[in-house]
C-alpha cells in the first residue's frame, strides 16, 4: 500500500511538472492541459484515500 502511495505521488509530481512545461511553452493546446490537470486532481484524490486508510484518525 505505501508503495502504491510513492507511486501516485510520483506521477502527480511529474504531472503537475508536466503541466507547467506545456503553459510555459504558449502550448495552446488547452484542452490536453485541462486533461492533464483532471487527472492530477484524481490523483490527488487516490492519495487522500491511501493516506487516510494507512493514518486513521484517533478520537481521543
Amino acid at each position: 500500500m505505501r508503495k502504491r502511495l510513492e507511486m501516485l505521488r510520483i506521477e502527480h509530481r511529474d504531472l503537475d511538472a508536466a503541466i507547467d512545461a506545456l503553459s510555459a511553452a504558449g502550448s495552446i493546446d488547452q484542452l490536453q492541459i485541462a486533461r492533464l490537470k483532471k487527472r492530477k486532481l484524481k490523483l490527488k484524490d487516490q492519495i487522500a484515500l491511501i493516506e487516510d486508510y494507512l493514518i486513521p484518525d484517533i478520537i481521543a
